[in-house]
């Protein structure tokens, strides 16, 4: 994963050979210029049966994964089923219905219970987006994978349908095209061995979206990219094949989608629907927007702070908290969560705490995006981040990456920290999965000034070890680290337990939490209080009541 300039370098001297060799062979040119880009896309739009196409349905089935969310750094985003997939869309109106099943299937749990059945409806008309839960709207105001507003990504996914394309393209005022010979490469059912291409370019709004026409003017191909606080500008590229004809409409019977850069990560893979119906100006029947949606605001970023003891506080406010500890001579925050925003407001909170301290060690509990994606704003500012040892090449190569952000440019993609300026290694110390003493080459990490310690612990999959697969993969995340506080008797946790609201019943124990108890045990912790990333506090005895077991054993 490692980007290496000259290893780039070098690549695109190969490139400026490759190119060269081609048009002395062939007498082609390597990349032709576009000079009139709207008779390629009418051409295109014709052939695809859309000059006259104002509506479209389309259904079928497969699967789709949690972006984000991988077991380990090794492996795709893990997946789901989708089942009774139907779309309907109204071009001109900027209309878009989906409507779906998803459910656990055939695919692993990777640390989590078994997604039920769940029916989703999602919704974008013009400049507003929804979901629908029974017969109510759910105004969205958060955003996507902390990113980008959800009306902006359905538009973006509306303009990078087949069709939609073309028509947004034609509608672009700032449409360019360049025409490729595309050599000796194929990838997802695309065969592009000796054949032209045209790449079809135009903004909307601050977003770059490209299309890729073939030499049958079919598009095949098309990609844009939208904020993500861990990717940076992240890729979003959908793969059209099997084109088959409905009614004079071509169409794909295959989509298949990615979000993210698989020569970063493996994780790229998003979706893969197989069509099977296609109707084409079908009536379309356009829901008003619901009020609650069309008054619908964010709501600011908030931090409330929770006194867990001297020099100790929850701070939550949010879907995620975060944990304030106070040493003598600095502070150490648990857990940057979601964003850049979040991380601003956390660190302000801290800053009104424990005035005059500086924020040294920043824990970050696991890789999932809602759990790091506050990382770059602490690393900004020269704290040093404490993770799994699994996570620090991947921070670097892709989080802590000093490219520039040009669609949400954060502190980092502004002002460039000071330990890159000076070529100084970025101040990232790790925890490992080995078994062993203090320090960083163990699964445990102790911060201390000398009173008082913070103990971070790599959470073991005991599955192996008890020889009981109701423990596999219980740690949610292969890298999950846990934090103790040994003088307070606190432990905190993120994703493997949260305690029950107030007054509702308790929940049936789950893997999560068996793992979480059995290395609580191994680590023979004296537990009072459980501070979870998400939620409430909660005493061990309420913990230990979940799990079913008794204080003694």
């Amino acid at each position: 994963m490692k980007r290496d300039a000259a290893v780039f370098t070098a690549f695109l001297g190969l490139a400026f050979f490759g190119a060269t060799f081609f048009e002395a062979t062939t007498g082609i040119a390597s990349a032709q210029t576009v000079k009139d880009v709207r008779s390629v896309l009418e051409a295109s739009l014709k052939a695809m049966g859309g000059a006259n196409l104002k509506t479209i349905r389309y259904s079928g089935s497969g699967w789709s994964s949690r972006i984000g969310q991988t077991y380990g750094l090794a492996e795709d985003w893990p997946h789901y089923e989708v089942a009774d997939y139907t779309r309907v869309i109204d071009y001109d109106a900027k209309w878009s219905r989906e409507d779906y099943t998803r459910r656990q299937g055939k695919y692993p749990l990777l640390g989590r219970p078994p997604m039920s059945d769940e029916h989703v409806t999602s919704i974008l008309s013009g400049n507003y987006a929804w979901d629908m839960r029974g017969d109510n709207p759910v105004p969205l105001t958060s955003l996507y994978l902390d990113g980008v507003s959800y009306t902006d990504l359905r538009l973006l996914e509306l303009v990078i349908t087949p069709h939609g394309f073309l028509k947004a393209a034609l509608a672009a005022k700032d449409a360019t095209a360049i025409t490729l010979p595309i050599v000796g490469s194929s990838d997802a059912g695309l065969s592009q061995n000796g054949r032209k291409v045209t790449v079809v370019s135009f903004t909307m709004g601050k977003y770059r979206v490209n299309g890729t026409i073939n030499d049958q003017n079919l598009v095949e191909l098309t990609d844009t990219w939208f904020p993500n606080p861990v990717y940076g500008d992240m890729d979003y590229e959908m793969r059209y094949t099997k084109y088959k004809n409905f009614g004079g409409v071509e169409f794909p019977t295959l989509l298949h989608v990615h979000q993210g850069d698989p020569r970063l990560n493996p994780a790229h893979n998003y979706y893969e629907y197989n069509v099977t119906g296609v109707e084409t100006n079908v009536p379309v029947s356009i829901a008003p927007v619901p009020d609650v949606v069309r008054t619908a605001t964010a709501p600011p970023v908030k931090v409330e702070s929770q006194k867990l003891g001297d020099g100790l506080w929850l701070l939550g406010g949010g879907t995620h908290n975060s944990v304030l500890v106070e040493f003598k001579d600095f502070a150490a925050v648990v857990e940057a969560p979601q964003n850049e925003a979040r991380s601003l407001a956390v660190i302000a909170e801290a800053n009104r705490l424990v005035p005059d301290k500086l924020i040294k060690y920043v824990v970050n509990t696991h890789h999932h995006f809602d759990h790091s994606g506050g990382l770059r704003t602490y690393l900004s500012q020269g704290t040093t981040v404490i993770t799994h040892e699994s996570n620090k090449q991947y921070y670097l190569d892709i989080m802590f990456y000093p490219a520039p952000r040009e669609l949400q440019p954060d502190r980092m993609a502004l002002f460039s920290p000071m330990y890159m300026i000076s070529r100084r290694p970025a101040p990232i110390e790790t925890v490992s999965s080995q078994l062993g003493g203090p320090g960083g080459g163990a699964d445990r990490y102790a911060i201390t000034d000398g009173e008082r310690i913070l103990e971070i612990f790599h959470v073991q999959d005991m599955a192996y070890e008890l020889e009981d697969q109701s423990y596999a993969q219980g740690n949610h995340s292969a890298d999950m680290l846990m934090v103790y506080l040994p003088k307070e008797k606190i432990l905190i946790n993120a994703d493997l337990y949260s305690p029950p609201a107030e007054g509702a019943p308790l929940p049936a124990p789950n893997a999560g939490m068996r793992t979480l108890y059995q290395n609580m045990r191994k680590q023979k912790l004296d537990v009072a209080q459980h501070v979870p990333i998400h939620g409430r506090a909660g005493t061990n005895d309420e913990f230990l009541k979940i799990v079913g077991q008794a204080k003694a054993q």
